[in-house]
């Protein structure tokens, strides 16, 4: 999509972190667009600061986890604009519960729930209309630089299957000769409130399971995250020049280079998995 003026833009997760970093930049280029979140007064005020700035922006309250939210914001998207060009399936949640063997099935099914079938859901929604429309589309996925790299227990697995889905639907759209396109986002360091996920984790899963040094360790690499982290807008920007290019790989720090080579260096040589010192996402 070269032109992405009066075009309508989707985005999830969008009242904080990188979903707002995305509307602000997409403001600047333009587009009108549906912000979603599950917390109704950051949602509100995220609305209402870009309406002040001149944007068109319409807001709808959505759990991306249950499918019958993603099928009523897509419903109100085409009743307020018409149509939709870009899909940003960017909500996201995280839990540091370890080891993987000890975690809760509740904390499974809510990471599960919302990093992976929230996407799940955004494309079964949006991109038949999309397809429909015959025209210039784009979705872009929110995965992570730990969907890229070894060891990310729960987070991690949830992010790399969202690199997968976005490969596999990429191809498929070429293939089947489809105007949509596909890119799958996998930021580092951000500042995003993203260690802060318990906020807005269900009653329907209470379980949670143990917390590395009891939790304090979490609060350290938040800290880090709000003090050290690419300013989310910086994203934004850098998500809508991957847009215009069609670029599916979408990567906002280069000093993960080595670690996804020596990643797929094991998997070419058949060895066993070890990490290098690592932080992100």
């Amino acid at each position: 999509m070269h032109d992405l003026h009066d075009r309508v833009a989707v985005i999830t997760g969008a009242a904080s972190g990188i979903g707002r970093g995305m509307a602000e930049a997409f403001a600047d280029a333009g587009l009108r667009m549906v912000l979603s979140d599950i917390e109704e007064d950051a949602l509100r005020t995220t609305t209402a600061g870009l309406r002040d700035g001149g944007a068109d922006v319409h807001a709808v309250l959505a759990d991306v986890s249950r499918a019958d939210d993603i099928s009523s914001l897509a419903e109100a998207t085409l009743t307020r604009f018409g149509a939709v060009h870009v899909l940003c399936n960017n909500a996201g949640v995280h839990t540091s519960s370890t080891p993987s063997w000890e975690s809760t099935l509740d904390d499974w099914a809510w990471l599960l729930g919302v990093n992976l079938m929230g996407v799940v859901h955004g494309i079964r929604a949006f991109l038949p209309v999309m397809i429909e429309q015959d025209e210039e589309a784009h979705i872009v996925n929110t995965a992570s630089i730990g969907g890229l790299l070894t060891g990310r227990s729960l987070y991690g697995t949830t992010k790399a299957a969202v690199v997968s889905l976005s490969e596999a639907v990429q191809i498929e759209l070429v293939d089947g000769g489809f105007k949509p396109r596909v890119s799958v986002l996998c930021p580092g360091l951000v500042d995003t409130d993203i260690f802060r996920s318990a906020r807005n984790r269900p009653t329907r899963f209470p379980e949670v399971g143990p917390q590395p040094n009891g939790g304090s360790s979490v609060a350290d690499i938040g800290e880090a995250f709000q003090q050290n982290g690419l300013n989310p807008r910086a994203v934004g920007d850098t998500v809508v020049q991957a847009i215009c290019e069609e670029r599916f790989y979408v990567l906002t720090h280069s000093g993960y280079a080595a670690h996804i080579q020596h990643r797929t260096a094991q998997i070419l040589n058949g060895e066993n998995p070890t990490l290098l010192p690592s932080r992100g996402q």
